[in-house]
């Protein structure tokens, strides 16, 4: 303790007043310390030690810099008050112009000095947003991916570099700027030589972040890495070894993410015949669960597009997709189901495409999993049929007969935890009706309870929503008024329509089709009764003037209805 005393007051007195050497001793005597015991951090920075250290960086001695270099990084561990004493002081802009001045040089001292500099940027910025953005404003990005460049030989200053980028690379602002250098380049140039699995993990451990911008996507993709990601795949997806398991993840979870910028999966669908394309089917029958869940996403997401889609379905993956589900439906896997799920929705998005699925027997499969417990399935279950029956009216009355469905249906209406399902049980049940305007199916709903929850839908947030829920409650009133007619009333029906229609917030096609279902309400006697009791003619009678010419006729057609019926 007397000798960090002792090199604490050495090192206050200026440089120009110190050799090269005393300077030295000093600060091994305070690196000595600071290896010793972590606890004597923050003591050099109330000591005052951070002005001076930091001037020492001014110094041309390399062994002086180095020293300072290590002691400042030290500090900086792990220290709040460490960090903002050398920001204070202006360490880090000093730092940063020796990496650009020393950049280029590749002698064995001068690469020291860089790696220990990269260093000590690290421990400075590791997990402070606002100095890895100061760092980022300084320009430090372009310097690093340069380094790499140069130094690619040199590990330790890789493995600094590396590192560097792992904890800037998860700021915004950060990935802009490395759109701008050619890091894709370099990352991949230098994955490609690596064979210890550490190395590739700190390696994947910098891509991941960078990955999710769309531009480094296709710049990761134009320099190879899918090769790479796809030979990791080949040589470790029978191995049981703790590594390449943990590989076979990483390399076809950055799969999927390179899939999810439009212009890279474009790149690789290369209209349905591109190698790597088809090498991702090749996953889906796979026995391992990590490469079905990948090759399912993949799907999903090169699903994106019409044409894709229809490209796809004409080609067969439906079947590899059922046969995937077929595989998961006793005690399966959530992950595979979820996914398997996500691609056959996505898939059923093109008109022309939802025949060909029904008659491959999609509807069927995804049935299946009916029973399931699991929110995510649920949630995709849904949609998919959904998106089946738009349009199809065979397969939606097929579907609405089924008991055992719109009593699963029902039951999901009321999932409050899990807004997604609710929402998504709510509008199949009013496309079952809307697509196949069918007595059958309106009564099978009216026998499982589902008449209350197409009420509440209409009071929805989402005006999709309502306007869903609207249409289908005036196709009951239009097609099976009396079977309905008292769960309509139980639900307060008419009130919420005089309310939706009081409401000047209430968007012009729910105003329309409120109207719509108050005219096909009255031919039912206690409805009727309802509506005469709430003076329904004072609040159409105002929407007569409405701006919207659709909604103002609705209303003149509406009046008059309603008068003849008084």
């Amino acid at each position: 303790m007397d000798n960090l005393s002792d090199a604490l007051k050495k090192l206050k007195i200026t440089t120009t007043d110190s050799t090269a050497d005393s300077l030295e001793g000093c600060l091994d005597c305070l690196l000595q310390a600071l290896a010793q015991n972590k606890f004597m951090r923050n003591p050099c920075v109330d000591a005052g030690l951070i002005p001076p250290l930091v001037q020492l960086l001014n110094c041309k001695d390399q062994e002086v810099l180095l020293q300072t270099g290590r002691a400042l990084g030290n500090i900086c561990y792990d220290s709040h008050e460490g960090r903002n004493a050398v920001d204070h002081a202006g360490g880090a802009h000093i730092v940063v112009d020796h990496l650009r001045s020393l950049c280029s040089k590749t002698d064995p001292a001068s690469e020291k000095l860089l790696t220990v500099f990269c260093g000590m940027l690290m421990n400075y910025s590791n997990e402070n947003d606002t100095l890895q953005s100061q760092l980022i404003n300084m320009g430090v990005i372009p310097t690093l991916v340069k380094l790499l460049g140069i130094h690619c030989q040199n590990a330790a200053l890789t493995e600094m570099c590396l590192v560097a980028f792992g904890n800037l690379a998860e700021l915004e602002s950060s990935k802009e700027q490395f759109a701008y250098t050619n890091i894709a380049e370099e990352l991949v140039k230098l994955f490609k030589k690596q064979i210890e699995h550490d190395k590739k993990e700190m390696i994947f451990e910098v891509l991941a972040p960078l990955a999710e911008n769309d531009v480094i996507k296709l710049q990761l993709v134009e320099a190879g890495l899918v090769e790479c990601l796809l030979e990791i795949v080949q040589k470790t997806v029978d191995s049981d070894k703790e590594d390449d398991i943990a590989e076979l993840k990483t390399a076809s979870d950055l799969m999927v993410l390179l899939l999810l910028g439009d212009e890279s999966m474009q790149k690789l669908f290369e209209g349905g015949k591109g190698s790597v394309f088809q090498r991702v089917l090749s996953w889906i029958p796979s026995n391992s669960h990590q490469l079905q869940l990948a090759g399912a996403l993949a799907i999903a997401n090169f699903a994106r597009n019409d044409g894709n889609c229809i490209h796809m379905v004409d080609n067969g993956i439906v079947q590899k997709l059922m046969d995937l589900l077929d595989r998961h439906v006793e005690d399966g896997n959530v992950t595979v189901q979820h996914a398997a799920l996500s691609a056959l929705r996505n898939l059923a998005i093109p008109v022309v495409n939802k025949a060909k699925m029904l008659s491959a027997g999609v509807a069927e499969a995804v049935l299946k999993f009916l029973r399931s417990e699991m929110p995510p399935v649920q949630f995709k279950l849904l949609g998919t049929l959904r998106m089946l029956i738009d349009a199809q009216a065979e397969a939606a009355e097929q579907l609405g007969k089924n008991v055992k469905l719109v009593e699963r249906l029902v039951e999901w209406c009321e999932a409050k935890d899990h807004a997604g399902v609710m929402g998504e049980s709510n509008r199949l049940l009013s496309a079952l009706i809307r697509h196949s305007k069918s007595k059958d199916v309106i009564r099978t709903i009216v026998q499982s309870g589902g008449i209350k929850h197409l009420v509440t839908m209409a009071t929805s947030e989402h005006v999709i929503m309502q306007n869903e829920a609207l249409v289908a409650l005036a196709l009951i009133a239009a097609l099976e008024l009396v079977t309905a007619e008292k769960d309509l009333e139980n639900a307060q029906l008419v009130q919420i329509l005089h309310r939706l229609l009081s409401d000047d917030r209430s968007a012009p096609e729910i105003k329309y089709n409120s109207m719509v279902l108050i005219c096909a309400l009255i031919g039912s006697e206690p409805l009727q009764k309802e509506v005469q009791s709430m003076a329904f003619l004072e609040v159409i009678s105002k929407l007569r003037s409405h701006e919207n010419k659709t909604v103002a006729q609705q209303a003149s057609l509406t009046e008059q209805r309603l008068a003849v019926e008084s």
